[in-house]
């Protein structure tokens, strides 16, 4: 078994292990994904698995596939079971989103394109972000833990290492170890 398949089969471990055990929590009632940020994960888990798909990452792109599947599915879980709140904030959080990916399409230059993809991600925190700082309860923070690691295990997986190859996932394990300290220490704060 090569490197890379090695990794990229750990990076969708991982990636199991993180929707799996959020998917639980939700089915529990113990968290309430916030529907705009599950769909803006969706959306851009999709391109980020095109994007480097097309320029070779092989077993690397096998997470971000597999996470734009399991986003899929959280988001339909969202809907129904999720964070009912929505603010003005959240709603041009999804807005921001949405009209950046078409300047995504109308640049065509693979690295413009996952900057705007890393930046796009990246923005789908601040709705749950927000839920979280008042209920932080609602997430379930090694969800994000497992999934920043599976991000690290896609990063030893690529095969062609170029920006465009691995810069999404790099961003993903800072953001999800990020997001994973932050859900760690605003629930120790909500007990003491």
């Amino acid at each position: 078994m090569s490197e890379s398949i090695f990794f990229g089969s750990l990076s969708i471990g991982f990636m199991a292990i993180s929707r799996l055990m959020y998917l639980r929590t939700i089915v529990r009632g113990n968290t309430r994904p916030h529907v705009f940020s599950w769909l803006i994960w969706l959306t851009i888990s999709s391109i980020g698995f095109a994007a480097q798909y097309l320029e070779g990452a092989g077993a690397g792109a096998w997470a971000r596939g597999f996470a734009a599947i399991s986003c899929g599915l959280i988001t339909i879980l969202a809907i129904f079971y999720g964070e009912s709140r929505i603010t003005r904030g959240d709603s041009l959080t999804l807005a921001v989103a949405l009209v950046t990916i078409p300047i995504w399409i109308i640049t065509e230059t693979p690295l413009w394109s996952v900057t705007i993809v890393c930046f796009i991600d990246t923005l789908g925190y601040l709705p749950t972000l927000r839920k979280s700082w008042t209920k932080p309860r609602e997430e379930f923070p090694a969800g994000y833990l497992a999934s920043g690691m599976g991000a690290a295990c896609s990063l030893l997986a690529i095969e062609h290492y170029v920006i465009v190859t691995w810069l999404y996932p790099a961003v993903l394990v800072i953001t999800n170890g990020s997001f994973f300290a932050y859900l760690v220490s605003r629930q120790r704060l909500a007990t003491d």
